[in-house]
């Protein structure tokens, strides 16, 4: 008789519970049982057999009963449970090779000194943890080491330690054991559970097992006592550090000495006093956008980069910003009034992971308020394009949105009120337009298609342009309109087509305008019709009868034209898809008034002195910026793509790193090369100079950090050396204010302690936990842990900076949010003020040298953002 759906949940219930305990059991017994020897212990895995003793594969899991939901289950347990083993192999062996190089340095230091009182090894091994949070390890760049390649690896130095690899083995099993039950936490859920076992299990945990050999009653440590914090949480109050949980990772950081008696986990955290505005945006969408620059009857040129709409008064050097966004905007209409402003934004995710749809917001370009927020629900991954209405007030609102059928909808904004939809192409859509004297007419162009539509009450009826004995172009790329109601046209063939009012026949041609594709097309006030080329990078003047009267070429670093705006008086604007925005007439001379990168963005650093800062991309420039009057002092072309910066403290030179592990240094006056160094072949994510100057810290993604020392100003580099005892990427760095010691983070959230000038790790906690920074830029550490948000899977936060004044710490984060908290920052959880703008995550961030100012840098948004400390 077939089983009900109950009677198969609580069979499988039954099941999943007897596999647990004989898992459990198994465990038990190999951390308890009698020592294994190296090929056993290796060779163990788990096994999960189901209550009839069969193995439970696949294969047994489809052929059962059992529903899509327990299937999942199922197997997600399995995987858990494979993965806590792993780290328990994992972890048992990096404290095996941990001890044995211990041994080793002992038995050299012994060596060289002579014949002395002898003393077993073993137990001379530190009984409390010497390390916050990791330990020496072999110097070699490695992710953790599995077993095989530990067993490898270690090979030369058991042979001379043959005799006491069991007896480590049986202390590290017996450590993991044990350091999982010594501490207490409030309230953890299962998975958290979890992780506070792997806490003995991975590299950084390793670093609290006791070593001793043989202990008796009177030699025994005694047990640290763990005050119960929040969740994910733990202060040990006896040794004087707190230790918080990366995915499963413990993270391990001592407070300063005076600090242990006072300090409380359960403490709140005050808000910062300082707030931030945002001042200046650099930067705008030309790469891949189109239509989003125009002028505005106040004087502000309008457009838009990250989340952000700039309206740019350039005469009197004055920014606006709309940030009512959520996500990256994608498109801008201006209303016949030129005071309303639609734009359209993609789908973007919030913090917590909900999915925030894309939406259309019209507001009012005066008070910057929100009027109508059109379609939340309706549209599909973002907005292609959007136009307002022209003969009839400007009532109705046409949009595109970038779904698969690139849906066309007609709204009564004004009343939040969808007319008509339809299915417009399956093809890119690359803009969309009503007609000037026709409300009903709506034009819409792209990829193998221009259409005109028909709005006849709640429907839209299609006639397709007809290219008859012209050749179709492949692309129509921008649509116009002539003072007499003719559509005009500009495609990827180089050729400007006149469609006659009222027909979707072509009346007049003209062949081969441009070398290359339209990319815009503007009839000005005087009746005269501009085109811009792409690859000719040509502005052409055409008079009523198409004839050419005037070229400009833009020139070649602008890069090819995307879209033209008329300007005040014989001006015009110009956007590229180098994302400058020009300005200038169309006899030449053509001035930037804003430009920005073109590729992700990650290098940022700021001078000692000076209102400047300096940031490089992967577009593979360079450029310092004045923070004072908003434009670039000088920018630079390089061979590579940039990763990061960092000025040397007499402000002479700047050094960069790339993503082939070149570096370089410029002088900061003339962007004149000093000199080319490489060191490995892969990205250096920090460049960081010592207090005094006398020394450089490079951090690379293969592990390493090389130290240089450095004369003449930053002039002349030698190779000290290189730091190796990461077993990731190294991500942050941080010098003491007297240039003794570096501090650095690494992308498996280990926290190591340095002396620089000789290259070797400080293992003692003792001097580590009292040493004062020179700056603040390490994610993780005892006086920054509280900007962590619970459930953080260690990679969320980019950047971290600390005031001058030491009083604010500031965050970029992957959800495009730049946070500030109040400085230390020690408090689990602790208040921050929230900040939007980047639509992408914020790579870098930095306060100016006298903390006036914050800049903030977006990775894909490509954006810069400066904000005022208020």
């Amino acid at each position: 008789m077939p089983r009900t759906g109950p009677e198969r949940k609580n069979q499988y219930q039954f099941r999943q519970a007897k596999c647990i305990a004989a898992c459990s059991r198994s465990r038990r017994a190999a951390c308890a049982g009698n020592p294994l020897p190296h090929e056993k212990f290796l060779s163990h895995r788990p096994i999960m057999s189901d209550c009839e003793g069969l193995p439970m594969d696949d294969s047994a899991s489809a052929a059962s009963s059992m529903e899509v939901t327990d299937r999942i289950a199922s197997l997600e347990q399995r995987v858990q449970m494979q993965e806590d083993e792993i780290q328990l192999l994992k972890s048992a062996l990096a404290d095996v090779v941990r001890r044995l190089n211990v041994s080793e340095e002992q038995q050299a230091m012994v060596n060289r000194k002579g014949p002395t009182k002898a003393r077993p090894l073993i137990p001379a091994l530190p009984l409390r943890p010497t390390v916050n949070n990791g330990t020496v390890l072999p110097k070699k760049p490695s992710t953790l080491p599995s077993p095989s390649n530990s067993r490898k690896d270690t090979a030369a130095s058991a042979t001379k330690s043959l005799s006491s690899s069991s007896q480590l083995f049986r202390v590290a099993l017996s450590t993991v054991k044990r350091t999982s039950s010594t501490e207490r936490m409030g309230t953890l859920t299962r998975k958290e559970s979890i992780g506070d076992t792997k806490s003995s299990r991975t590299r950084a945990g390793s670093t609290g097992s006791n070593s001793s050999g043989k202990r008796t009653s009177e030699s025994k440590q005694k047990e640290p006592v763990f005050s119960a914090g929040m969740r994910r949480v733990t202060h040990c109050t006896e040794e004087g550090y707190v230790k918080m949980y990366l995915k499963g990772r413990p993270v391990t950081m001592y407070m300063p000495k005076d600090q242990v008696e006072s300090y409380c986990l359960e403490a709140k955290s005050e808000l910062p006093s300082k707030k931030l505005k945002l001042d200046w945006v650099y930067g705008y969408r030309g790469r891949d956008c189109r239509s989003n620059l125009y002028l505005l009857p106040t004087g502000e040129t309008v457009y838009f980069i990250a989340s952000v709409v700039v309206l740019y008064n350039v005469d009197e050097q004055l920014q606006r910003h709309y940030t009512g966004h959520t996500d990256d905007v994608k498109c801008l209409a201006v209303h016949p009034d030129k005071i309303t402003i639609a734009t359209g934004q993609v789908a973007g995710t919030s913090t917590d992971g909900k999915q925030l749809p894309p939406h259309v917001r019209v507001w009012d370009s005066v008070s910057l308020n929100t009027l109508h927020v059109l379609g939340s629900g309706f549209f599909d991954r973002a907005l292609a394009c959007l136009s307002f209405s022209k003969s009839n007030g400007g009532g109705t609102l046409c949009v595109v949105d970038d779904s698969n059928d690139h849906v066309l909808s007609v709204w009564d904004w004004q009343r939040e009120e969808k007319l008509a939809d339809v299915k417009c192409s399956n093809e890119s859509v690359f803009g969309a337009d009503f007609h000037p004297t026709d409300t009903n007419i709506i034009v819409t162009w792209g990829k193998s298609h221009l259409y005109f539509w028909t709005l006849e009450g709640s429907s839209l009826v299609k006639k397709q342009g007809l290219f008859e004995k012209q050749e179709k172009p492949k692309f129509v790329l921008c649509v116009t309109f002539s003072e007499n109601g003719d559509t005009l046209t500009g495609d990827s063939s180089g050729n400007i087509l006149v469609w006659g009012k009222g027909t979707n026949r072509i009346s007049y041609a003209i062949q081969g305008a441009h070398e290359g594709g339209i990319f815009a097309l503007c009839m000005l006030r005087n009746g005269t019709l501009v085109s811009g080329g792409g690859k000719d990078r040509k502005l052409i003047s055409w008079d009523g009868n198409y004839q050419k009267v005037q070229v400009v070429e833009i020139p070649e670093p602008y890069g090819p034209v995307r879209t033209v705006a008329e300007g005040k008086g014989d001006s015009v604007l110009v956007g590229t898809t180098r994302n400058y925005v020009l300005r200038g007439t169309l006899a030449g001379d053509f001035m930037p008034i804003t430009q920005g990168h073109t590729d992700e963005l990650w290098g940022l650093a700021v001078h000692p002195s000076e209102p400047q800062f300096l940031t490089c991309g992967h577009d593979k420039h360079v450029s310092l910026w004045n923070s004072s009057t908003h434009q670039p002092v000088w920018t630079k072309t390089m061979e590579d793509a940039a990763q990061s910066a960092g000025f040397h403290p007499s402000r002479e030179v700047v050094a960069i790193g790339t993503q082939t592990g070149r570096w370089l240094v410029l002088d900061t006056e003339t962007k004149d090369l000093v000199t080319v160094h490489t060191d490995g072949n892969e990205q250096l994510s920090v460049m960081r100079y010592s207090p005094d100057g006398n020394f450089l810290a490079i951090g690379s993604h293969d592990n390493y950090i090389y130290i240089y020392a450095v004369t003449e100003n930053g002039r002349k580099y030698s190779r000290v050396g290189k730091c190796s005892g990461h077993s990731s990427f190294i991500t942050h760095l941080d010098w003491s204010v007297d240039s003794q010691y570096l501090m650095s983070n690494s992308g498996d959230y280990e926290i190591l302690y340095w002396i620089p000038s000789v290259c070797k790790q400080v293992v003692s906690v003792e001097t580590t936990r009292d040493i004062l920074w020179a700056t603040c830029t390490c994610t993780l550490g005892f006086h920054v842990f509280g900007l962590w948000p619970e459930g953080s899977d260690g990679t969320d936060i980019n950047a971290v900076c600390r005031s001058n004044e030491k009083k604010l710490l500031v965050t970029g984060d992957d959800f495009g949010k730049v946070h500030l908290f109040s400085y230390p920052c020690s408090q689990f959880r602790a208040p921050s003020h929230v900040y939007g703008g980047h639509s992408s995550h914020v790579t870098n961030v930095n306060f100016l040298f006298d903390d006036s100012y914050l800049i903030s840098t977006g990775g894909k948004d490509m954006s810069i953002m400066q904000w005022r400390v208020v």
